[in-house]
């Protein structure tokens, strides 16, 4: 062969073509709605709330907890994965104000999804917390749904690779002399 850069060039080229198309991946589990309603203003406790995903969760490490205005825990029992809706036990609710519902869940394609959504108790209920216990966090903002995802580039993988074909097609042709 008489043109070895030639070929590591055209190959490098035809890598970077073909990693530069490449689409993200996409697709993780969203929350489509919840139970009560995010904001939703209530006179009386839910017996449970819950959430409902786009995609089938895995029950394996599900956490939902209810917090209350007061910072205790108003969930009760463990959380329960029925295909697409997470739900927790809720106590008969204490101290009006704002609740917050924290989740985390795995999705069916491995992908940890977390968020919270908020609700008003507007009439004080009798119920008794349990003590304060940690929750899973909170988005930084308690209305927003979000993932946890990893946010590294994937671009120096692209790099690397295309690195890696061009040198073997460059040591390779550097061979056939």
């Amino acid at each position: 062969m008489k043109h070895p850069v030639a070929v590591a060039v055209l190959m490098f080229g035809l890598a970077v073509a073909t990693l530069g198309n490449a689409g993200p991946a996409a697709a993780h589990a969203a929350r489509i709605s919840t139970d009560p309603a995010e904001n939703a203003s209530l006179t009386t406790a839910p017996p449970k709330v819950s959430a409902t995903f786009n995609e089938e969760m895995q029950p394996e490490f599900a956490a939902m907890t209810v917090i209350g205005p007061d910072g205790n825990m108003w969930s009760t029992g463990e959380p329960e994965v029925n295909g697409a809706v997470i739900s927790v036990g809720v106590r008969p609710l204490g101290p009006a104000g704002t609740y917050t519902v924290n989740y985390r869940a795995t999705s069916a394609d491995g992908h940890v999804v977390s968020g919270s959504w908020p609700f008003q108790l507007t009439k004080a209920g009798t119920g008794a917390s349990a003590p304060p216990a940690a929750a899973p966090a909170p988005a930084a903002d308690a209305s927003r749904n979000s993932e946890d995802v990893d946010a590294s580039p994937v671009w120096p993988i692209y790099v690397g690779a295309v690195l890696i074909v061009g040198a073997g097609a460059f040591w390779a042709a550097r061979r056939r002399r």
